[in-house]
């Protein structure tokens, strides 16, 4: 009868709808794998080390090459903004062209003269003075030919505390320049300099690197060429642990080369985050680079006993709150903090570098 037919119909209908319903769950599912998959792929590269021209091993480690007076003239060729959209501040991966004429090695830093004067405090019109950036890449550049360049930029922008807006006049001359600067223009440079935070002779060495931002910077020259470049010479057998210390997760630098070191090199390399508008430390605080480390501070004094170098690069900021932990942690120990530190600067295992 009519019933027992509407019955069926809203079966059938039902069915139907189950079925359309099921059809589109499996399609979300295979595109939440394939995007899943597709996301895993990307993190997970693994890294096939590349030649490089292996002259730029020979000989004594460049200095002041080029200064103020007679900087060199090098091309910039590409800029890339390299933080997400929630990150604090804009950072830029800027490679420039050097054709290999003003070569450093890994933990130096490279001087640029922006464009432009300024009125001096004797009222004279004077160029800009040198801003010091350290290196991001290998002596063999992003290309691994030798004839590049890399720098890690924050853009300095001033918020007036007032009315909370940009106030131009007080932006950094020479961040704004580099982060708006189009592929071809010109950079005055000077360098390279600096000794402090140069790689160890020994590749077995532990290198614990402390980094917070653009501090980033000189353990990207050193982890490419740890990890990404086939350097007969220079063979690395040790243990790359670094420290990062960022705002949050839009705000991380170069992290799909670390997931890459970590999918190649899991045995040799560590990697731990402190996101401070993100993480929480032991003491529900906000976590910051010294809670991470603190974390692992028994291990770490103890490497440092064996040997281990560490470096720290980044806002001069961060270096009361490290030290005040490590002032601690040392004294839980039964050690003389000012003699343990200084014991590892006479051995050359302390590193520190702060602008």
């Amino acid at each position: 009868g009519p019933g027992a037919r509407r019955t069926l119909v809203s079966h059938l209908q039902g069915a139907a709808k189950m079925a359309a319903q099921m059809m589109k769950m499996n399609a979300t599912s295979r595109m939440a794998g394939r995007r899943s998959v597709a996301v895993r792929a990307q993190a997970a590269t693994t890294i096939t080390k590349s030649a490089v021209p292996l002259e730029l091993e020979q000989g004594e480690m460049p200095l002041n090459t080029y200064n103020n007076k007679a900087p060199f003239i090098a091309k910039v060729k590409s800029v890339q903004r390299i933080v997400g959209p929630k990150a604090t501040g804009e950072t830029c991966h800027i490679i420039i062209e050097t054709q290999g004429k003003i070569p450093f090695w890994e933990g130096q830093s490279y001087g640029v003269i922006p464009p432009g004067t300024k009125i001096n405090s004797k009222g004279k019109e004077v160029p800009h003075g040198v801003r010091l950036y350290s290196i991001a890449s290998s002596r063999y550049g992003d290309n691994f030919d030798g004839k590049t360049t890399s720098l890690c930029v924050r853009r300095a922008t001033y918020t007036d505390p007032e009315t909370g807006k940009d106030d131009p006049a007080k932006k950094g001359i020479c961040s704004n320049f580099l982060c708006d600067a189009q592929p071809g223009q010109e950079i005055m440079m000077t360098g390279p300099t600096g000794k402090v935070l140069l790689l160890p002779p020994n590749p077995n060495s532990v290198l614990i690197c402390v980094a917070t931002g653009t501090g980033i910077a000189p353990f990207r020259s050193f982890w490419r060429r740890l990890f990404f470049e086939s350097v007969p010479n220079y063979k690395f057998t040790g243990l790359f642990w670094l420290f990062m210390g960022v705002a949050n997760s839009d705000a991380k630098l170069y992290d799909d080369e670390l997931s890459a070191i970590a999918k190649t090199n899991p045995e040799q390399f560590r990697l731990d985050y402190a996101l401070s508008r993100e993480q929480k430390n032991r003491k529900g605080g906000k976590m910051y680079i010294q809670d991470k480390i603190e974390e692992y501070s028994d291990e770490i004094f103890s490497l440092l006993d064996e040997g281990a170098h560490i470096y720290f690069c980044g806002l001069k900021g961060m270096m009361p709150g490290i030290t005040e932990m490590l002032e601690r942690v040392a004294k839980s120990k039964g050690l003389n903090y000012e003699e343990w530190t200084e014991k590892l600067k006479h051995a050359n295992q302390w590193h520190v570098e702060v602008y």
